[in-house]
């Protein structure tokens, strides 16, 4: 485990520099959440990051994931001084997104020129490859849409002391009909996307699965329930190897941040 103190549960969301988002970072902070992993599609640009930062007073935020052929290692690198002049400790670089016939390449020439500490960057890792390369070369690993199982053998390919932070899916629904077809839905999306098939593949999820997403698949990427039927699935993860889960609450709804449905978790979660 690294010296990052992000404790077992955070939250992942996508925020922008809107005061809707602005307020629902102070509501997550207020909840008791250490961290925010920030999506990076959503992110209008890093000086959000800054603005995030400025407008809370003690939690974390992590981008995850700045895309590495969106934003310059310069450009990053400067946010991150920056935010270490002005707010030190409260930045951590979440960096991937090198698509292209040669990922690693990309990425270890992006880490050569960025200017962060090893300990403050992590890349968001699903293949055995790119997991080593974060074992390497940052403080960890950020996978998505990953099972327990997963952790535990991504923890054997990072080693013992590296941060494996995952993001899970949470659906805060009693009902397993409702709760599956949100996940259902969400899901879906990633079947589509070459680096996510290839990943749910090497997790035992064939075509078919992917095709018609079973529950047994959907209910191992997606936590949902009551807020203690939701721990205990999640905590799979901190049990296979996993030092931190970012909870990524899904509602079924695009809209305005799932606040009420973290300020419940919370109790449960955090105490």
């Amino acid at each position: 485990m690294t010296d990052h103190q992000f404790g077992p549960f955070g939250i992942t969301t996508g925020l922008d520099s809107s005061a809707e988002s602005i307020a629902a970072a102070q509501a997550a902070e207020q909840s008791g959440y250490p961290a925010i992993w920030l999506s990076g599609g959503p992110l209008p640009g890093l000086q959000t990051i800054v603005d995030l930062v400025g407008a809370t007073t003690s939690i974390k935020f992590v981008s995850g994931i700045l895309g590495v052929t969106q934003y310059s290692a310069a450009d990053v690198s400067a946010t991150y001084a920056a935010l270490e002049a002005s707010a030190p400790g409260r930045f951590t670089a979440g960096l991937g997104g090198a698509h292209g016939p040669k990922p690693i390449a990309t990425l270890n020439a992006y880490l050569d020129e960025l200017d962060v500490p090893v300990e403050r960057r992590v890349l968001a890792a699903l293949g055995p490859k790119m997991l080593a390369l974060a074992g390497q070369r940052t403080a960890g690993a950020y996978p998505f849409l990953t099972s327990a199982a997963y952790s535990a053998e991504a923890r054997k390919v990072l080693g013992p002391d590296k941060l494996l932070a995952v993001s899970h899916l949470v659906v805060l629904e009693p009902d397993g009909d409702r709760a599956r077809a949100i996940a259902r839905d969400t899901i879906s999306f990633f079947t589509r996307i070459p680096g996510y098939i290839a990943s749910l593949k090497r997790q035992g999820f064939d075509e078919r699965d992917q095709a018609s997403l079973p529950d047994h698949m959907v209910d191992a990427l997606a936590a949902w329930g009551s807020p203690a039927d939701i721990k205990a699935k999640l905590s799979e993860h901190l049990d296979a190897g996993a030092d931190h889960v970012a909870v990524n609450v899904i509602t079924g709804e695009t809209g305005p941040q799932p606040i009420e449905q973290w300020r419940t978790l919370a109790p449960t979660l955090l105490g």
